[in-house]
């Protein structure tokens, strides 16, 4: 029996993997084959890398490949690309980018751990040069060097999602002058537009021109280079574009092999994360994960899932028994001062399963008001009127905000209601809240509404 695992991905949730596969058995080949060269970096810092808040790439990198392959004895192949699966035969077809020569790999347990692609309409003048999305090391690698090289003095970016947001102020930071295109009447679409009006407040306030309820349409090019961005509305010059508009599951591969897909084109997974086929898992962007509140398979593109799935994944393949139980859907992001935070279901996932909720929204201040930079936040609670149970939680201030998401994250993981969550024993002090904490006060005011 062949005791190889090949592992198709060389980030969170394929090193996680491994890592965990080589903690449990020593001696069992590991085969990482990924098409960049880089593996285990933190593409959620690219943008501050960018807006120079980090000095070297290097510090996004957690391990290098060659650390894997001296200290770990993985075997990490980069420039390689996985392009067939054959699952009948258990091996996949590799491409060496370095050379094109291409190689059938065999295995005993196979981890799709291939990520997610930055979204684009297939529109005129996509190929140009002064286009970026954003997914892995290299591409943020890209734009650092466009920047540096080029100079660009206008930029564009085409979405208002986390990294769209984040990537407008990295841009403001060095120097440029920056548009920003949304086709939703409020930036960050995974709040609310109440609260997403206070973060399109807050790019405003640093410069950013948004340009709200507008279709991006095509881009404009000249001598294979990007000079305008076209909405429904208008014509933005531009030398630098930002892809925004999200990522998809990365699963043609799998698709192709005939793996069973999910919600947003994701592999389907069990609790394992085994998917449809014996021998071959998946776990991280390209997976799907299960909502602990509506109980629904969901697809959401964060580091923290990826690396919870490639442990379970990895315990589960080195012959454990681990389960990933789900997630409520926490994200947490600064937009200048503005720190941003979410969790659970908003009003219109809310609106579209019927359920009878309420809401109520605070505005109270970060430590205690007479404390020095005590700052303004901003809670909004939604809570089941049948129940009392938290249905969600929006969290939009200034520093030491956002991570009060925790609290409510793990209130809704608890199933706990409203009422709960006034009961609990929050510590205080005035450097770091009010007597009352604020999601304590909103949680206050939601059991008066429900």
């Amino acid at each position: 029996m062949d005791q190889r695992v090949v592992i198709i991905g060389g980030d969170a949730a394929g090193m996680s993997a491994a890592s965990k596969i080589r903690r449990e058995q020593p001696d069992r080949p590991i085969i990482v084959v990924e098409r960049g060269a880089h593996t285990s970096y933190a593409a959620c810092g690219m943008p501050y890398y960018i807006g120079g808040l980090i000095e070297n790439s290097d510090q996004l990198i957690a391990r290098t490949p060659q650390q894997f392959r001296d200290k770990y004895q993985i075997d990490v192949r980069t420039r390689h690309e996985a392009i067939r699966l054959d699952p009948a035969a258990k091996r996949v077809l590799i491409r060496d980018l370095n050379t094109n020569a291409e190689s059938w790999l065999n295995y005993g347990e196979l981890l799709l751990a291939t990520g997610a692609c930055p979204f684009c309409p297939e529109v005129d003048g996509l190929d140009a040069r002064g286009i970026f999305g954003l997914s892995t090391l290299e591409s943020g690698l890209r734009v650092h060097d466009a920047l540096k090289r080029e100079q660009p003095q206008k930029a564009v970016v085409v979405g208002g999602g986390y990294i769209g947001l984040e990537m407008a102020e990295a841009l403001i930071r060095q120097g440029l002058d920056v548009a920003l295109i949304q086709r939703g009447p409020q930036v960050m679409a995974t709040l609310d537009p109440d609260m997403g009006e206070l973060v399109s407040k807050a790019l405003r306030h640093i410069g950013v021109q948004l340009h709200l309820n507008e279709e991006f349409s095509h881009f404009t090019v000249e001598n294979n280079r990007v000079n305008a961005v076209v909405t429904n509305q208008r014509s933005l010059p531009a030398d630098l574009v930002i892809l925004g508009m999200g990522v998809r599951p990365n699963s043609q591969l799998a698709a192709e092999a005939g793996l069973r897909l999910s919600h947003k084109q994701a592999i389907w997974v069990d609790q394992t994360m085994r998917t449809s086929h014996d021998h071959i898992w998946a776990a991280g962007d390209c997976a799907v994960s299960t909502h602990l509140l509506t109980e629904k398979p969901v697809n959401i593109a964060l580091g923290t899932i990826a690396n919870k799935q490639g442990v379970v994944a990895g315990t589960n393949i080195a012959g454990g028994n681990a389960r990933f139980p789900g997630i409520v859907g926490t994200a947490v992001s600064k937009i200048c001062a503005v720190e941003v935070a979410r969790t659970g279901l908003q009003e219109t996932e809310l609106h579209h399963l019927d359920i009878d909720y309420a809401t109520a929204t605070i505005k109270s201040r970060t430590r205690a008001g007479y404390y020095p930079q005590a700052g303004t936040i901003h809670v909004k609670m939604l809570g089941e009127k049948k129940t009392g149970k938290l249905l969600g939680a929006q969290i939009v201030g200034f520093e030491g905000a956002a991570k009060r998401i925790d609290i409510l994250a793990t209130a809704l993981t608890a199933q706990m209601t409203v009422a709960n969550i006034i009961d609990l024993d929050l510590s205080y002090a005035p450097p770091f809240s009010p007597v009352w904490d604020p999601v304590q006060t909103a949680a206050r005011k939601l059991i008066k509404a429900l």
